[in-house]
């Protein structure tokens, strides 16, 4: 009887370790690939007549997971990618989570001597989802992950933006040796702007994306300031200068600034909430803007991968917050912010760490 408790401890063993190592630490698939009108829609991926929602994810799936590092494009403001891996991704306490490749760079010919690191950054806002219902859909609550930019005045939350479908007899309007056509796609914003998505003359296809039916789609989410910057000063040199931390396609592939920390997540009103594992993540373009020539800002995703796929965890989800208050019960410990620093007693609104929980000041 020992021997057989002891082969049937060593078989289950075996078993969990297999399905750790089976489980790829890369996206396993695409559940929504839904871009906003843009330069490189219906490139990247490659629309064919007669695809589909579902035909363009899967294209997408194929472009983006398992390591294969193609380029997809969300297009402008809004525009989106809904991903997953074939497990869950724990919220490792103190490391980053899960990194996002995009195609950002540094540009080394900047005029601008400041050392702000800048060049191609196009960020994307992340957030994350529990599969809570247990149907393997991405159907449930999303949470933002709150970058550096959050809750600064300058970002627009709830911001909304609607692009409409040039009609079949619309007649270009170009302009100089840069543009095909400066109405190509108009757009309205939920603050009453309104403007265009440019097409320029390097990229001659529809930028409406051509699966889509119907002829108006909105996007709603966070809107980060606008990043690019006309450092010649006629036109010709735009620097699109990256935010410090918590945006894809914001800095360079391979550096901690493209990885993430499932403990910045927040709910629709800025709290701050624990998720103990995430099972999807979305990405979407987190600008609206033309910077000249370079087109319109849209977030570009490689590939994404899990820091840590063999981890496990046995910690619930929760939420703690605090509102309006400069002391928290049983202080007793160092308090810091989000990167670590240590905060004294001139609150400000944000995140902070104490005695290993967190909580939230607005």
């Amino acid at each position: 009887m020992k021997n057989r408790r002891l082969l049937l401890t060593a078989v289950l063993a075996l078993a969990v370790l297999t399905d750790a190592l089976a489980q790829s630490p890369y996206i396993n698939k695409v559940y929504e690939y839904r871009p906003a009108p843009g330069q490189f829609v219906n490139k990247m991926p490659l629309y064919e007549e007669g695809d589909t929602e579902a035909s363009m994810a899967a294209k997408a799936t194929e472009a983006i997971a398992n390591d294969n590092q193609e380029v997809i494009s969300l297009g402008g403001f809004g525009g989106y990618v809904v991903f997953g891996f074939d497990h869950s991704v724990v919220n490792v306490p103190g490391a980053y989570d899960f990194q996002i490749d995009g195609n950002a760079f540094y540009s080394t010919s900047n005029p601008n001597s400041s050392g702000a690191l800048g060049g191609s950054s196009e960020p994307g806002i992340v957030m994350v989802s529990r599969d809570v219902n247990g149907n393997g859909l991405p159907d449930d609550p999303w949470y933002e992950l709150a970058g550096s930019e959050y809750y600064k005045t300058s970002t627009r939350h709830n911001y909304s933006l609607t692009y409409e479908r040039s009609a079949p007899d619309h007649v270009p309007t170009p302009q100089g040796k840069t543009y095909a056509d400066t109405t190509h796609v108009h757009w309205t914003s939920s603050e009453g702007e309104e403007g265009y998505i440019m097409q320029n003359v390097f990229n001659l296809q529809n930028y409406y994306p051509n699966w889509i039916s119907e002829n108006e789609i909105t996007f709603t989410g966070t809107c980060l300031p606008g990043n690019a910057v006309d450092e010649s000063g006629k036109g010709t040199y735009y620097v699109l200068y990256c935010f410090p931390w918590g945006y894809a396609d914001n800095h360079p592939n391979g550096t901690t600034m493209s990885q993430f920390n499932i403990d910045w997540a927040v709910d629709a009103d800025g709290y701050n909430v624990f998720l103990s594992r995430i099972d999807f993540v979305k990405v979407y373009t987190g600008i609206n803007q033309q910077a000249g020539r370079l087109g319109e800002t849209s977030t570009e995703v490689s590939g994404a991968c899990d820091l840590h796929p063999t981890a496990t965890t046995d910690l619930e989800d929760g939420i703690e917050t605090i509102h309006n208050s400069k002391t928290i019960s049983g202080q007793g410990s160092t308090i810091v912010n989000l990167n670590g620093q240590t905060v004294n007693d001139r609150w400000q609104k944000g995140i902070y760490i104490s005695n290993g929980k967190k909580f939230i000041i607005q």
